[in-house]
């Protein structure tokens, strides 16, 4: 987001911040808080004051603000008011300046000087202690969602690919041991590709770091003479937005699964790599930019790789729908739209099976992407990388995310 030229103590610009709505009673809230990371506050406030922070967008000065209170309630939000509002605001790192960019020079520079990246989830989304996270992913296994123990159909083939969620996984985890399994039961390389969705957005399009993952199960290593190529090749300025890694729970949640899955019986390495671009930047003129910036992408990393004399199999972190009120439709859900939106999912999935990366980018152009597919870049990105023959899908599911019944679906994918 570009900072304003504007004194920003009247004319706030507020972060990119994510929300949801939340019911006590017969009343209605808004939690706000940020999803890097850089602010760990939260922040709990009436649907008025949710109001007024629509129009802290860098351009409206308080006056202008407090007018627009004026007309939609039909009483005054007292100057003082307002100014301790913003205050408070800038004070829990909600707000773009001055204060923002010091904690993130600070926290860029903790990062970089860190020897690995950290697990920011443990105990929170999965268990902390490694035993009991190997005992937490048996679960996931052997529940009545998860694959149980028939082998797979695939068993002993070459793998080029999985999808999996990045949903909690205390939720998702029988849904993500579909994809994992295969990866079991196959015949794997020792790099792996993690493409995990990006949900704060990039500039570049593509984070990539150098940073080793700790988990409970020990650390994963990047493959450094691939990233060491890639840079070579013009890859040097997706390594710009590195600090999208430390609070990203996309490709963190990926690798415990593939520690217990296949890290325990041989040495494996990955390249991680965050993604956020939409669907329309491939045909928009407007947008040829990025368009060009992904395709040097794809190609940079693709020669890096096949110069290194590596196989790389390729993991897409990925949700898919998301609706409801929590993500910006007026209503909640209806088990109508449910289940139609579970069976678009499949008719979207379709070109996935058949490896066809334009089709699927057209299908959520057609839907002028209603239905917000946060995974299409991750997805669409593993489709243009790998050479299979087909794609599978293992299973789908939905979780529902808030008391408005939002909803956000997921699945497990294979390609051989």
């Amino acid at each position: 987001m570009t900072l304003s030229a504007k004194d920003p103590k009247q004319f706030p610009l507020l972060r990119n911040l994510q929300f949801s709505p939340v019911k006590d009673h017969d009343e209605q809230y808004v939690v706000l808080w940020d999803p890097t990371g850089l602010s760990t506050e939260r922040l709990i406030v009436p649907l008025h004051y949710f109001y007024l922070f629509q129009h802290f967008d860098g351009e409206h000065s308080l006056e202008q603000i407090g007018a627009q209170y004026l007309k939609k309630y039909g009483e005054f939000f007292m100057p003082g008011r307002l100014e301790k509002l913003v205050a408070d605001l800038d004070e829990k790192l909600f707000l773009e300046g001055e204060r923002v960019e010091a904690a993130k020079r600070a926290t860029l520079a903790a990062f970089r000087q860190a020897p690995v990246r950290k697990a920011a989830f443990t105990g929170k989304s999965y268990e902390e202690n490694g035993e009991k996270l190997t005992l937490q992913l048996d679960g996931f296994f052997a529940s009545k969602e998860g694959p149980g123990i028939k082998p797979s159909a695939h068993k002993g083939q070459k793998i080029k690919g999985i999808v999996a969620p990045h949903y909690e996984m205390r939720q998702a985890g029988p849904i993500y041991a579909w994809a994992y399994k295969e990866l079991q039961e196959a015949e794997t390389p020792d790099l792996f590709v993690i493409l995990g969705t990006c949900h704060v957005g990039l500039q570049n399009l593509f984070a990539v770091t150098e940073k080793d993952f700790e988990t409970p199960l020990g650390v994963v290593p990047v493959n450094r003479a691939v990233l060491d190529r890639f840079r070579q090749k013009g890859g040097g300025p997706f390594f710009e937005e590195e600090i999208s890694h430390r609070n990203e729970h996309s490709i963190e949640f990926q690798l415990p699964f593939l520690q217990h899955t296949v890290g325990h019986h041989k040495p494996i390495t990955i390249v991680p790599v965050l993604c956020a671009f939409p669907p329309s930047c491939l045909v928009d003129p407007e947008l040829r930019p990025m368009k060009d910036a992904v395709e040097t992408f794809i190609r940079a990393l693709k020669e890096a790789i096949a110069e290194s004399g590596h196989e790389a199999c390729v993991v897409a972190s990925a949700e898919l729908a998301h609706i409801g009120m929590r993500y910006g439709d007026p209503t909640p859900p209806t088990d109508f739209s449910f289940h139609r939106c579970m069976q678009t999912d499949l008719e979207m999935l379709k070109p996935v099976e058949e490896l066809n990366a334009d089709a699927f980018a057209q299908f959520i152009q057609k839907e002028e992407d209603r239905r917000r597919i946060s995974g299409f870049a991750a997805i669409y990105t593993l489709l243009r990388f790998i050479q299979a023959e087909k794609g599978e899908v293992l299973r789908d599911d939905r979780s529902i995310t808030d008391q408005f019944n939002s909803t956000v679906t997921y699945c497990s994918m294979a390609f051989f």
